[in-house]
């Protein structure tokens, strides 16, 4: 769908009476359909807008003028490389030194025994990990090679901006060098992993030593420029200001202007249990919806939002789709970072529980491919069962 496909739909879609009302929403409102983008300050304000509910309704209009009720998963295995890593970021409780007890590190056959099992089940390999201090370009391109040449059916995506660049350094070539060896032996695509607040000042707070802000938008714009198609992301609720999230949303905009190749936007609250970062201010559900709503609001040229219930939970990412978000992500199956930070999420959810999710929410489950440009509309056969989600008090 164009740009100009969604802003005319967006023009015909009936105004709740929660935005009508509201004289800041309904000029919001009113710059999307002429326009298509909101200003920062436009953002800060929606930040701040005392009613939820006319923010979550805009951004439910413009959801459904882009993608109608439809709400996107696939069906995918999430594989972590290692937990062994160089760096020390004081969020991540994932990452441990390779002299731990707990430490561990996946070689190319311990993937296609991970594989085996659900190969059938699945079309995408979602693998991320920590920075090993051994591992070259060689490593990540055997481990590629080998899941295609066992399963050429999955799509792999693989790999953050630090990953990336802690692979170039490590082998001595560009960051284009690294992408091209790595794409042409079998990765598909890049989640987008690492983003954090795309604001130095607090990348310096919370993950010293990482990539740059600059640095993370290169990697994305080489990746784009080879097409490799990426994610894009964003950590909340640190220690970042409601100015500086604007800021986050803003970069990404800009960087889609240039290249054009984020798929999906992904921003997701920090998950306090076992890390190290006690002056965190902690999101609220409700915090969680306005981020997402907010998100599609002001990311006018990214075409998709998730709620990613690996972080979020079924209940809030449920409640997510009814606020801008359209894709849910996946089975998943396993995932170690978002449960080592203390998620709860359950990693054994069916592709039918998923669905009855998705319809719980009144919506239209379409599982689509990693690229978004595959979709089956899924039948249900669960006879109108719907689950019972908690009603929330903004």
């Amino acid at each position: 769908m164009s740009v100009d496909d969604w802003r005319q739909r967006l023009s015909r879609i009936d105004i709740p009476i929660s935005v009508s009302s509201n004289q800041f929403i309904k000029s919001c409102l009113d710059k999307l359909i002429e326009t298509g983008r909101l200003s920062k300050n436009d953002g800060i304000q929606l930040m701040l807008e005392p009613s939820l509910v006319s923010v979550t309704s805009l951004a439910n209009m413009v959801k459904l003028a882009r993608h109608s009720d439809n709400v996107f998963y696939n069906r995918n295995l999430h594989i972590n490389t290692t937990n062994i890593c160089t760096l020390a970021c004081r969020f991540c409780a994932f990452r441990t030194g390779p002299k731990n007890d707990d430490a561990y590190e996946m070689m190319p056959n311990e993937y296609i025994e991970r594989i085996s099992p659900v190969a059938s089940e699945i079309d995408e390999v979602h693998s991320v990990g920590g920075l090993h201090p051994d591992w070259k370009v060689e490593h990540y391109a055997k481990v590629y090679s080998t899941i295609k040449n066992e399963f050429p059916h999955i799509h792999i995506k693989s790999l953050t901006a630090i990953e990336i660049i802690h692979i170039s350094k490590r082998s001595g070539i560009s960051i284009a060098k690294t992408l091209e060896i790595l794409n042409e032996s079998g990765l598909d695509s890049i989640p987008g992993g690492g983003a954090e607040i795309l604001v130095d000042s607090v990348r310096d707070r919370i993950c010293r030593g990482k990539e740059s802000s600059n640095e993370y938008l290169e990697v994305h714009a080489t990746a784009h420029k080879l097409s490799i198609p990426t994610n894009c992301t964003m950590l909340f609720g640190t220690v970042e200001s409601t100015e500086e999230r604007i800021q986050h949303l803003i970069r990404l905009r800009n960087q889609q202007d240039e290249t054009g190749g984020f798929q999906c936007f992904v921003p997701y609250p920090y998950l306090p249990d076992y890390s190290r970062l006690p002056e965190a201010q902690l999101a609220t559900s409700s915090e969680v919806v306005r981020m997402i709503a907010v998100s599609r609001l002001m990311l006018d040229n990214i075409p998709h939002i998730k709620a990613y219930r690996m972080n979020l939970g079924d209940h809030l990412s449920a409640i997510c789709l009814n606020a801008g978000a359209d894709d849910i992500d996946g089975t998943v199956g396993h995932e170690e970072i978002m449960h080592d930070a203390g998620s709860t999420t359950r990693l054994d959810t069916t592709e039918a529980e998923l669905v009855r999710l998705i319809i719980s929410a009144n919506s239209t489950p379409i599982r689509r491919n990693s690229t978004y440009d595959q979709f089956i509309e899924v039948e249900s056969d669960i006879n109108g069962i719907r689950i019972n989600l908690p009603v929330n008090s903004w």
